[in-house]
């Protein structure tokens, strides 16, 4: 049986559909809590990044800073957002995830990978395999 060809346009807007409807469904596997998608993507934005200014989370979460500041004041009433002095500029601050923050974002991870490890578990191991191979290969156009 030979591989069916796609045209990449065609390709293109079924690849980006699955990946939009995993994405939200893997983001609906959540613990018990009440933090939003944002303050969530801001949170996993300060753990990547070690330290941001405000204006770089915001620039980097896609928002207006007064936006930024509103997601990173609720962050850090709740204890997962430290600001720290700018080292070099006085004007500035430092934001990173605390401790508690990692850890939130931790349990987050945990519960949507184990409702992702449930689905897998109903594929084949070729099905399986077929995902690996895929997930490279995204991986790979995500860097390109």
């Amino acid at each position: 049986m030979t591989a069916k060809r796609v045209p990449p346009a065609q390709l293109a807007p079924q690849l980006r559909d699955a990946i939009t409807r995993l994405n939200r469904r893997v983001r609906q596997a959540r613990p018990v809590g009440d933090l939003t998608v944002t303050q969530l993507s801001a949170l996993t934005s300060l753990r990547l990044a070690g330290a941001l200014t405000p204006r770089e989370l915001a620039d980097v979460e896609r928002v207006q800073p007064p936006t930024m500041t509103k997601i990173v004041a609720k962050l850090e009433e709740r204890g997962l957002v430290q600001r720290t002095p700018h080292p070099t500029d006085g004007r500035q601050v430092i934001l990173a995830a605390t401790e508690g923050g990692r850890a939130v974002l931790d349990q987050f991870e945990r519960v949507r990978d184990e409702w992702l490890a449930r689905r897998l578990a109903e594929l084949t191991e070729a099905e399986r395999d077929t995902l690996r191979q895929a997930a490279e290969i995204l991986q790979q156009v995500a860097r390109a």
